[in-house]
């Protein structure tokens, strides 16, 4: 059970009391986690599940004045995908 426990020493970051997470428990470099304040002194530390990222491109348009978009049909098969239709095609 000893393992389980480990000390640290809080410090002050900018206007936060801050306290480091020892490597030993485990917790991934950048994981968002919710602190739940059980009673003074006491918390417990919850990862938070991060909500899918999306990116909104409504604004992009107009952002390259004269560029024009590409026709779906105009681009260029990869030389492997032409070499297995030509393949297809022989046989």
């Amino acid at each position: 059970m000893d393992d389980d426990i480990y000390l640290g020493t809080t410090f002050k970051s900018g206007n936060s009391v801050a306290l480091r997470l020892p490597k030993g428990m485990g917790i991934p470099e950048g994981t968002e986690v919710r602190m739940v304040k059980e009673a003074p002194l006491a918390f417990r530390v919850e990862a938070v599940e991060a909500p899918r990222r999306t990116i909104d491109i409504s604004g992009f348009a107009g952002k390259a004045p004269g560029a024009k978009l590409v026709p779906h049909g105009d681009f260029d098969e990869r030389p492997s995908t032409i070499a297995k239709r030509l393949a297809a095609r022989d046989t």
